[in-house]
C-alpha cells in the first residue's frame, strides 16, 4: 500500500491510538506505525509533558524517535501544573495541525483519562480549587487520602494514582463538589458521532512474566542512566520536594534514597513493585474500553491500520 501523500481524513480526522501499561512498548510501536503510514506522534503522558523529567518517565530519546516528529513532550515547566484540560486543548490543536499537513496523527501513551478526554470530547469537570479543603487535607498521607476518596467514589479510587497526594486531593475535591468524579462513558454507551474523530484503538498488554522482565530491565536502565542525578538536578533547579513527589513513584523513591531511608537495592525493588502496581491500575482503566483491539505483535497492528485507513468516513461532524 502506498501511503505517501495519503490524506488521513475526509470529514473527520482519522487517529490511531496506542495504549497499554508501562513498559509495554507503546513508543516503539508508535514510531514503527508512523514510519509505515506517514504519521506523527502525540504523546499522551501526564509526566512527559514536563521538561527535565526524562529518565524517570521513560521519555523517548532523540535516537529512538527515528526522525518522527513527537508532539507534547517538554511543553511545560516542572514548577507548573499542566491539567487534563490543558492537554486536551494542546492535543486537539496538534491533531488539527498534523491532519492539515496530510499526515496521520498517532496518539500514544498510558494516561487513560487524558486520552479519553480528547477522543470522546467529554467535558472535563469545571471544579475550581478549594483552598480551604486543600489546607485541611495537606497534612494527610496518601493512604489517609485514599481512604477518604474510597468513601466518596470507590470507582475513581481504583484508577487514581494511589500514592500521589496531589491527584488524590484533586479527586476528593471533585467528588465532594459533584458527588463523584464524572465517568467518561465508553463507546458501547456512547453515540460515536459525538466524537470529533474516527479512531482505531490498539492495545499492548504483555503477559505478566514478559511485563515483569521489561519493567525490571527498565528500572535497572533508568538508575544506570542517571535517575538520581536527574532528581538532584530538579532539586538544584528549585523544584520543591513536595512537587517532585507529585511526579510519581520513581521520584518519590529516589527522594527516600537520597534521604537515606532506603538502600540502593530497596530503591530498585520499590520502583519495580510500584511499576507493577501502576501497570495494574492502568489496565483497570483500559479494560473499560471495548473499542481497544489488543494485539500480539507489530504485524497485527499494521494490518489493523491498513484496514482502518482504507475505510470511508463513517460519520458526519
Amino acid at each position: 500500500m502506498n501511503t505517501k501523500g495519503f490524506s488521513p481524513f475526509i470529514k473527520k480526522p482519522k487517529l490511531i491510538i496506542i495504549v497499554g501499561p508501562t513498559s509495554s512498548g507503546k513508543s516503539e510501536l508508535a514510531v514503527r506505525l508512523a514510519k509505515k503510514f506517514n504519521g506523527e506522534i502525540i504523546s499522551a503522558d501526564s509526566r512527559q509533558v514536563y521538561r527535565g523529567l526524562d529518565i524517570g518517565t521513560g521519555k523517548i530519546t532523540q535516537k529512538e524517535t527515528r526522525g518522527i516528529p513527537h508532539h507534547l513532550l517538554d511543553v511545560a515547566s516542572p514548577k507548573k501544573q499542566l491539567s487534563a484540560a490543558d492537554f486536551k486543548k494542546l492535543a486537539a490543536n496538534a491533531v488539527t495541525d498534523i491532519s492539515r499537513r496530510e499526515k496521520l496523527p498517532i496518539v500514544a501513551g498510558g494516561t487513560g483519562f487524558w486520552i479519553d478526554s480528547l477522543i470522546y470530547d467529554t467535558g472535563l469537570p469545571e471544579v475550581p480549587p478549594s483552598q480551604k479543603l486543600r489546607r485541611a487535607l495537606a497534612g494527610k498521607t496518601a493512604p489517609e487520602l485514599l481512604k477518604i476518596l474510597k468513601k466518596l467514589d470507590q470507582k475513581r479510587a481504583k484508577t487514581v494514582e494511589q500514592k500521589n497526594p496531589r491527584r488524590l486531593i484533586r479527586a476528593i475535591e471533585i467528588a465532594k463538589t459533584l458527588g463523584r468524579v464524572p465517568k467518561i462513558e465508553m463507546p458501547k454507551y456512547q453515540n460515536i458521532f459525538k466524537s470529533p474523530y474516527q479512531t482505531l484503538w490498539i492495545g499492548l498488554n504483555p503477559a505478566y512474566e514478559v511485563g515483569l522482565r521489561k519493567i525490571e530491565k527498565r528500572v535497572k536502565r533508568m538508575i544506570k542512566a542517571g535517575l538520581l542525578t536527574e532528581t538532584k538536578k530538579l532539586l538544584r533547579g528549585r523544584v520543591s520536594k513536595k512537587r517532585i513527589r507529585e511526579f510519581g513513584f520513581e521520584y518519590r523513591a529516589v527522594l527516600e534514597y537520597l534521604g537515606r531511608k532506603i538502600s540502593k537495592k530497596e530503591l530498585r525493588e520499590k520502583i519495580t513493585r510500584d511499576s507493577l502496581n501502576y501497570a495494574r491500575r492502568q489496565m483497570v482503566w483500559f479494560k473499560r474500553n471495548n473499542e481497544i483491539k489488543w494485539i500480539k505483535n507489530p504485524e497485527g497492528a499494521e494490518r489493523l491500520c491498513r484496514i482502518f485507513l482504507t475505510k470511508k468516513d463513517s460519520g458526519k461532524k
